[in-house]
């Protein structure tokens, strides 16, 4: 008996979550059924649950010219949400007047705000006439199968469950909903295609103002959509407060690019470049020379934080590139030679490094029993300094491998990552001329490897606020595609600040610039009795070989 007991109570569970599921299916088609409409002054919308598993807590907005998705952190499991936008006829008015002006075309807050109250309340009153209607239909039913089955008169066990399920149904989706999409749980913002070209000529766009008659008003509309969802989607605090933007770039491999580094360094107000490594193909300073690669460097008037690749050394012992780069004003090197690591402190930020062991012509074999040697020696010199917020190396292994340090940066794989705390960086000119071209799996054709690179914003308090990632593809084959740009919430890579002793930190630009030259320590010697960080400090305004920081 009692085991029939837990059967029949299993049996109930099991189907009450049964009608849960149904419920909650039911009230999704009703939203895609019976689409809430929104509306602003130029625009009108369409508001729907998302029926795909994949699309969980993402806001989509499908456009001609390419897909915005953002992406929250979930506290429930929250269905997602799609936004169609179209635009309404009144807006060819705007476009005829003759104060044409994109801040025209967007929406206000105060109408932002109105239509998503209107999308909340119109989703929620369809979800649960969805899910009531599917509860009426099975409790009928279930009451329909009981009857004829035992001939018995009705109760209200049925009703009560089914009741209970279409409770739970709209209290975990409602509950879901506004849990998930707020700022606070905010993590990425990505837009794909064209729409990405769009976003990045947004200031030669604006001289569409000067000469309507000869635009596209369709890209002026969207230009201002596109905008208007960043500015009310995207947290504002992820822009503000920024101590510090910083350029990620890897694996040049030999091509001046630097015309392309500059012009981003100047439109985004970029303080200082770091690249990971893979400088040159073939571990020679004179090829770099050939190329410019030099001059391009100190054309870009910020410091060009560097450690060396396995693609920059001709042997374990050449040193003839750093060499050289360190002639170059704007250059740090974080690991000069073998015997010396460099601490960098920009506005406040600390980054350190270390360079890759191997060398062009190196087997290629036991890479990560090869970086060991280098992560060690760092790891002990290291031990007793102060916890930097940046390590940077040229592969993942030895990024990985750093003790301590609240990002980890490294290159050498083409291919932007994100691993935890450690980013890897995309190769800034698509692997270069010489190793552009790769084999594609299973074809037998070559492909050419896309073109990326970072910006990471540094808050006041020394932490990631936002990393903003960019791939593009076709330069060399002269058809570029974008393929998208993300914005990722920095507290959803670096979890915790770095703290000094417990003290709050600060960074600014009224913090200074400074290196300090920091001797490697054996292995077979205590770190305590090592020269400290300060044994060789220098302002970063007063030293030949340390940069001034950008105002």
């Amino acid at each position: 008996m009692r085991g029939n007991r837990w059967v029949s109570g299993a049996t109930r569970v099991i189907r009450w979550f049964a009608m849960l599921a149904v419920c909650y299916v039911g009230g999704v088609a009703a939203t895609n059924l019976a689409p809430t409409t929104i509306e602003t002054t130029n625009y009108s919308g369409t508001v729907r649950l998302s029926p795909l598993p994949q699309r969980t807590a993402v806001l989509h907005s499908p456009t001609i010219l390419g897909d915005i998705d953002l992406d929250f952190r979930s506290p429930l499991l929250a269905p997602g949400i799609e936004v169609a936008v179209s635009v309404k006829d009144n807006i060819t008015s705007v476009f005829t007047s003759r104060n044409l002006d994109v801040a025209t075309l967007q929406p206000s807050s105060a109408e932002i705000s109105t239509a998503l109250r209107d999308a909340a309340t119109g989703v929620g009153w369809r979800f649960l006439s969805g899910a009531g209607t599917v509860a009426l239909a099975l409790a009928l039913a279930l009451h329909y199968a009981r009857h004829r089955r035992m001939r018995a008169r009705p109760n209200g066990r049925n009703a009560l469950t089914v009741g209970a399920a279409v409770v739970v149904a709209c209290g975990l989706t409602g509950g879901g909903i506004f849990l998930t999409y707020r700022p606070t749980n905010f993590v990425s913002y990505r837009t794909t295609g064209l729409l990405l070209d769009v976003e990045r000529n947004r200031d030669v766009l604006q001289a569409v103002q000067d000469r309507s008659s000869q635009a596209t008003p369709y890209v002026l509309n969207l230009l201002a959509l596109s905008k208007s969802l960043q500015e009310n989607l995207v947290p504002s605090e992820l822009d503000a407060r920024v101590s510090s933007r910083i350029l990620l770039v890897s694996d040049v491999h030999g091509q001046n690019a630097y015309g392309l580094m500059k012009s981003i360094i100047d439109r985004e107000k970029i303080d200082a470049v770091i690249d990971s490594g893979d400088l040159v193909n073939f571990g020679s300073a004179t090829e770099a020379d050939a190329a410019g690669i030099f001059t391009g460097i100190r054309s870009l008037g910020v410091p060009y934080v560097f450690v060396g690749g396995n693609h920059d050394f001709a042997s374990p012992a050449d040193r003839t590139l750093l060499t050289r780069l360190a002639t170059v004003p704007n250059v740090v090197l974080l690991q000069p030679d073998n015997r010396t690591y460099t601490a960098y402190t920009l506005r406040g930020l600390r980054i350190t490094g270390f360079n890759d062991p191997r060398y062009f012509g190196d087997d290629a074999r036991n890479t990560d029993a090869k970086q060991k040697p280098a992560v060690d020696l760092f790891n002990h010199t290291m031990k007793d300094q102060v916890t930097p917020d940046v390590v940077v190396a040229h592969e993942p292994g030895a990024a990985q491998g750093a003790d301590k340090t609240g990002l980890r940066i490294n290159g050498h794989l083409h291919l932007a990552g994100l691993d935890g705390n450690r980013i890897t960086v995309g190769t800034f000119t698509g692997g270069g001329v010489v190793s552009h071209y790769v084999p594609e799996e299973g074809s037998g054709e070559l492909r050419g490897q896309p073109y990326a690179f970072d910006i990471a914003a540094f808050d006041t308090t020394c932490r990631l606020s936002s990393l903003t990632r960019f791939t593009y593809r076709n330069l060399i084959e002269g058809a570029p595609v974008y393929d998208n740009v993300t914005v990722l919430n920095g507290r959803s890579i670096e979890a915790e600040p770095v703290s000094s002793d417990g003290q709050p930190r600060s960074c600014g630009v009224d913090s200074a610039t400074v290196q300090a030259s920091i001797p490697a320590i054996p292995l077979d010697t205590d770190p305590g009795t090592g020269p400290g960080p300060d044994s060789t400090l220098s302002p970063g305004t007063d030293s030949p070989t340390a940069p001034s920081s950008r105002a």
